[in-house]
């Protein structure tokens, strides 16, 4: 076996198991991985997504703790567990914890448009309406192909910083 004692085979096929959706028989694998990997962000993200996938969002959440908390995640998975967090702390009612989270990913990837928009959608959630549509219709201006949209960008940009202006 390579990796840390098979850990590196392991993850492999119960992530292959979670992209084939077989996720149940993934989750336990992870579940067990896990629990031998304590300290194993990779693993940790892994088992939250997996979690996420089936639905178990609340189960999810100690585990994106977790591999947020620790070491050795790419910038791929880091911003995917940030998302992960975010998006379900808001499925979850969580609202303050999905803004604070959403917005730690959005400065860390400030690029990042998924980030944004999820974030959006947790402002709106905690009563900051203003600010969501600021995000969203920015996001929307400088992501937009449509031709209808292109000739009212920078309408939209401006208009995005102030909803409530009048000229």
């Amino acid at each position: 076996m390579t990796g840390a004692d098979g850990r590196d085979a392991s993850l492999a096929r119960a992530v292959r198991l979670r992209e084939d959706g077989l996720r149940e028989e993934a989750r336990e694998r992870l579940v067990a991985l896990s629990a031998r990997f304590p300290d194993d962000a990779e693993v940790a993200y892994q088992t939250a997504w997996v979690h996420d996938t089936l639905g178990l969002e609340g189960d999810a959440v100690p585990y994106y703790v977790r591999a947020l908390a620790g070491s050795g995640l790419s910038a791929d998975d880091r911003r995917g567990a940030l998302l992960g967090l975010g998006s379900t702390y808001r499925t979850l009612g969580r609202y303050p914890e999905a803004v604070a989270t959403l917005s730690g990913g959005v400065t860390e990837f400030p690029e990042d448009n998924a980030l944004k928009t999820f974030l959006a959608m947790a402002l709106y959630n905690v009563g900051r309406a203003h600010d969501a549509m600021r995000l969203l219709l920015t996001v929307l201006a400088q992501t937009s192909d449509d031709p209808d949209l292109i000739a009212y960008r920078p309408a939209i940009e401006h208009y995005a910083m102030d909803l409530d202006v009048v000229e």
